[in-house]
Parts: C-alpha cells; sequence; structure tokens
C-alpha cells in the first residue's frame, strides 16, 4: 500500500520532467530555425533561403551546446576558419539540401557549383554524389582561398564610405 502512495505522489514530478524534457532543444542535431527573423552570424542577413542554410553545433560541455546559424555555407566556412574547435569530432555541420530543404551534414554533402545562393558563394549541398560535385573540404578551400586572395565578400563593411556631395558642389574643385 505504502509503495503505490510514493508511486502516486511521484508521478506528477515524472509527469512534469517528461514535459520539460520534450519541450527543451534536443543537443544534437540542427536547431529549429526560425524563418525571416533569424540572422547569419557573420554577415547578419535574414535567413530566408531554405535550400541554403547552415547551422553549426558547438558542444561548449557535456550536455550543453549552442547553435549558430548562417545564410550560405561560404559564410559558415568563413566564420569558423578561426574557431579552435571547428574541425572537433562533436562539432556538427548541418546543411540545407538545395533540391528539398531537408537538413544533412554538411561534412558529408556533394556541393554542387553554380547555384544562385543568399551571398553568392555558389554552392548547394545534396546528399547524392555528382559527377561536378565537390567534398566539403574542396568547398572550405576553395572558399577561404578566394576570400583570403579576393576579399570580395563583405569587402564593404571594412571601407570607408565614399563621399557624398550635394547638388551645389557640382561647379567647385574636388580635392
Amino acid at each position: 500500500m505504502r509503495t503505490i502512495r510514493r508511486i502516486t505522489r511521484l508521478l506528477p514530478l515524472l509527469a512534469l520532467l517528461g514535459l520539460l524534457a520534450a519541450c527543451s532543444e534536443p543537443n544534437t542535431g540542427p536547431g529549429k530555425v526560425h524563418w525571416d527573423r533569424d540572422t547569419c552570424k557573420r554577415c547578419g542577413m535574414v535567413l530566408s533561403d531554405r535550400h541554403y542554410a547552415v547551422q553549426v553545433r558547438h558542444h561548449t560541455a557535456p550536455g550543453k551546446s549552442r547553435v549558430y546559424e548562417f545564410d550560405d555555407i561560404g559564410c559558415a566556412v568563413v566564420w569558423l576558419h578561426d574557431k579552435p574547435w571547428a574541425d572537433a569530432p562533436d562539432t556538427e555541420i548541418w546543411v540545407n539540401d538545395w533540391r528539398n530543404g531537408k537538413w544533412i551534414d554538411a561534412r558529408k554533402a556533394t556541393y554542387v557549383p553554380d547555384q544562385i545562393t543568399p551571398m553568392a558563394y555558389g554552392f548547394g549541398a545534396q546528399s547524392e554524389p555528382d559527377p561536378r560535385g565537390h567534398s566539403f573540404a574542396q568547398v572550405r578551400q576553395k572558399v577561404l582561398q578566394d576570400e583570403g586572395l579576393l576579399k570580395t565578400h563583405a569587402k564593404h563593411l571594412q571601407q570607408d564610405p565614399p563621399p557624398v556631395h550635394s547638388s551645389s558642389d557640382k561647379g567647385a574643385p574636388r580635392s
């Protein structure tokens, strides 16, 4: 009889723990994206294209992780470049399949070039091999090479804006 009472007393607590576990975000896999509201960690652009988004899950401590979101695989690669944990086995990188928007493992994906992507890096991920496809390592090398040599993406954020001239300045000599 006492055992039944103890179990009856524990049932609400167990139910509450079950609800809390169901409501919390998992500690692995892609997180929930709030499309058209969440922004890219690198460039600040809103995540709205469900075919090229990327998530990086960094495990900060046992049982704890943080998810970073990106609008393009290029932004994720550049942002991850100087992170000491970028290549750690427990760092997860998820990318949308460019054909159907499903999340796939970015390190196992094949990247098809010549796609129109949010930041113009041009790679669409898919789970199946493709004769034109590149591996994650090849995409990373290409993006970092282009960024290191050309400095094309976000270059405008590092420069001073050009001077603004009013219409009364038309006849004045420029210095």
